[in-house]
């Protein structure tokens, strides 16, 4: 049996307003250059935070890219899926 959560009134805003992290994930297909343009255009990373972004990316596999409330992330995600990196919000 499935139990679904109900919310009050309210709730529901804090849910979707609380801290998330964006999340990129390693992939064998896209550049370092890709990526690190991606990273300065969507998420406004410098260029040093960009290449940090994409190191980390590489070699542990995910990095959290950017942070902030769920409706901030949603149209970085999509642009960056856009652009066929895999991302996540968490």
């Amino acid at each position: 049996m499935v139990k679904e959560k109900t919310y009050g009134s309210g709730e529901t805003d804090e849910l979707v307003n609380e801290k998330r992290q964006l999340i990129l994930f390693n992939d064998d297909h896209n550049t370092f250059d890709h990526v690190i343009d991606a990273l300065l255009v969507c998420c406004e990373h410098d260029l040093h935070q960009a290449e940090q972004c994409a190191l980390i990316t590489h070699f542990k596999g995910k990095c959290g890219v950017k942070k902030g409330s769920f409706e901030e992330l949603k149209p970085i995600h999509q642009e960056m899926g856009r652009r066929d990196l895999t991302v996540e919000i968490q």
